[in-house]
């Protein structure tokens, strides 16, 4: 069991969640609040995405991901800075004429899905390892291990620590080939996201497995989707985990009644002490994640 447990609350996602909640952030204004609302109910890390301010649809643009670690900052509010770097791998083809790309592609090569990153330098950036049929229909994540190598270098170069994002085994097995070839520091640090159609399930035992598969000293967390998020909260503790909550997971308090970052985030505080665990501060976090100092 873990007995310090880390919280990162995922704060708006990717997916088209905005039309399914008020809560869901949208403006950079909106997401920096989040942000500060779910590190006051004690989460250490918020991972960060960003949308179009118009039209609530992802969005790549460092200008936006530059206003909000700017508006965060701006209040003086503790907590660690986790930005995605998996946009870009989004590939919707058509299936009798498979070389044809259809709307909601949005393919990139592995460094050009990284100028926020190079340009904000924050504590944590993702690195999505591996490519995966994206739930049903036509839609693939791109990320090949040519990809992955030349963007765990440059993550390396620049100081930034690289959190794992695992979809599947198979993704865990080329991580660890990373490591191996030099391309990842130690600790490493790896989130295994389980229930994500059509990757590892969201099955107990498949967790376990994962986790014996981590390489020695690593730092690990978990999510599920939906309902499943506070059960998967409390199987990440019990194995030796972290946790993740957040919209970009999950919508709900209970059946009917929609969440916000700071409500997920009380509740998972909630479990995490239940369970007999400790919250761990963001200074904490960072010592454990192998981060500087907050400056």
């Amino acid at each position: 069991m873990n007995n310090e447990v880390i919280i990162t609350c995922a704060l708006t996602g990717a997916g088209d969640t905005v039309r399914r909640s008020p809560h869901v952030p949208v403006t950079p204004e909106q997401i920096a609040a989040s942000a500060v609302e779910a590190a006051s109910a004690g989460a250490a890390v918020v991972h960060i995405h960003v949308r179009d301010p118009e039209t609530g649809d992802p969005s790549r643009d460092p200008r936006l991901y530059a206003e909000v670690v700017e508006r965060i900052k701006e209040t003086g509010t503790d907590v660690v800075i986790n930005l995605t770097a998996g946009m870009g791998g989004d590939l919707v083809i058509d299936p009798d004429r498979p070389l044809r790309q259809l709307p909601g592609t949005d393919l990139v090569s592995g460094l050009e899905r990284l100028p926020h990153v190079e340009e904000l330098l924050p504590d944590i950036c993702t690195l999505d390892c591996g490519s995966l049929n994206f739930g049903d229909g036509s839609t693939l994540y791109v990320s090949t291990p040519d990809m992955l190598r030349a963007g765990a270098r440059r993550i390396q170069e620049l100081g930034v620590r690289p959190e794992l994002e695992i979809f599947d085994t198979g993704q865990l097995w080329f991580a660890k080939q990373l490591l191996a070839e030099g391309l990842l520091d130690d600790p490493t640090v790896f989130q295994l996201c389980m229930g994500i159609p059509w990757g590892a399930p969201a099955d107990p035992g498949v967790l376990q497995s994962m986790v014996h598969m981590l390489p020695e000293g690593a730092q690990w967390a978990s999510f599920a989707l939906g309902r499943m998020q506070l059960p998967w909260a409390a199987q990440s503790i019990l194995l030796g985990g972290n946790v993740r909550v957040g919209l970009e997971d999950n919508l709900y308090l209970s059946k009917g009644v929609k969440a916000t970052n700071g409500q997920l985030v009380e509740r998972a505080v909630r479990l995490t002490e239940l369970l007999g665990a400790t919250v761990a501060t963001p200074d904490r976090a960072r010592a454990r994640l192998g981060l500087k100092p907050r400056t």
